[in-house]
């Protein structure tokens, strides 16, 4: 009894014990999460203070950025913009980054004369140029398209060692289906004289007019195969549907009675699949004839009228006055950084 009985003390205090870990955890845990909330109250309470303590100071700061910001939005022209969608064929999209690069260098150094040679333009309005951007209109499925067809055109092992993630990862902005060209200008109605120059500067690229005709060349030729077995099948099934009249017509003229129950794909389902997937085959080429025929295919071209860019982010009365405002701040942080080190080395 004595035993048993010194057994179930132990247990007891062995629990006991167990809880009291257990509840100094809990305890621990939630005094943690207290102090994370009090220690952002604390900097909550910071920072309205030192707001309390300067709110003059910065609102004169904001006040004096914003009224430069009135006098440099007076001054300022006005911006329109025009978008040109495009989408590139046979990896042609590296050249015409590399040219719309040229394009905005061309801008940035000012060089009014080689702009107005290169589109054409007298100088006064090349001078209106003042930004051209590209970029790709970036979707998931064309990742997803683009990892489908690397699929097929590799090894299983390949395929294994090269997860989706990476293919993605890999993935450049080049790689997509459709870019965008952006160009803003001090006039709405210079865009039109644009896209012609931007595209024939690939278009006219003696490589990817070779790759464009060999390609057109060999789509065509195996267009015009398809369509020759096309002709031939169907010329085979008129004939097979001729013979199975005649066959037809001398069974009905005995008494044999086939009482086979083997089931077996017919001449005419075989001639009809082989229809079907020649259809198939050609419905491909024809999509792809039509995607390729250019270098670069233009979905939507630059308007005509350009919309005029407006907005917050565009104002300089708000990016002055924030700036002020910003600069304020960091002036008196760094005024009383400087105050607390000076004391911290008395």
């Amino acid at each position: 009894m004595s035993i048993n009985q010194q057994n179930s003390n132990e247990e007891e205090v062995d629990l006991g014990s167990l809880f009291i870990i257990i509840g100094k955890g809990f305890s621990n845990f939630f005094n943690f999460i207290g102090s994370i909330f009090k220690g952002i109250f604390h900097a909550l309470i910071l920072i309205l203070i030192f707001l309390k303590q300067h709110i003059i100071k910065i609102a004169i700061a904001a006040i004096l950025g914003g009224v430069l910001g009135i006098f440099l939005e007076i001054k300022k022209n006005d911006s329109f913009g025009s978008d040109l969608l495009v989408e590139p064929n046979f990896k042609s999209a590296k050249q015409l980054y590399n040219n719309i690069h040229y394009y905005n260098d061309l801008v940035k150094q000012k060089d009014t004369a080689g702009l107005a040679e290169t589109f054409k333009l007298d100088k006064k309005t090349a001078a209106t140029l003042k930004k051209f951007i590209i970029e790709p209109v970036r979707t998931e499925n064309d990742v997803i398209n683009a990892y489908n067809n690397f699929i097929l055109k590799v090894d299983t092992t390949t395929v294994k060692s090269y997860t989706y993630d990476e293919f993605k990862t890999s993935f450049s902005e080049h790689d997509y289906r459709v870019h965008k060209i952006n160009v803003i200008a001090e006039k709405n109605d210079i865009f039109t004289s644009l896209d012609d120059v931007i595209i024939s500067s690939v278009v006219k690229n003696k490589y990817f007019d070779r790759i464009k005709q060999l390609t057109n060349e060999n789509l065509n030729r195996t267009d015009s195969l398809l369509r020759q077995n096309l002709s031939q099948i169907d010329s085979l099934r008129t004939v097979y549907m001729q013979v199975m009249l005649e066959e037809a017509k001398k069974q009905s003229n005995g008494t044999n009675i086939d009482l086979g129950g083997e089931k077996r794909t017919t001449k005419e389902l075989e001639l009809f699949e082989t229809n079907r997937k020649i259809n198939s085959e050609l419905k491909k080429i024809v999509e792809d004839k039509s995607e390729k025929y250019e270098v670069i295919n233009i979905i939507s071209n630059f308007q005509p009228i350009g919309y005029e860019i407006k907005g917050v982010t565009k104002n300089y009365v708000f990016l002055l006055a924030s700036l002020g405002a910003l600069f304020m701040i960091l002036f008196l942080l760094l005024k009383q950084l400087n105050t607390y080190l000076n004391n911290y080395k008395k």
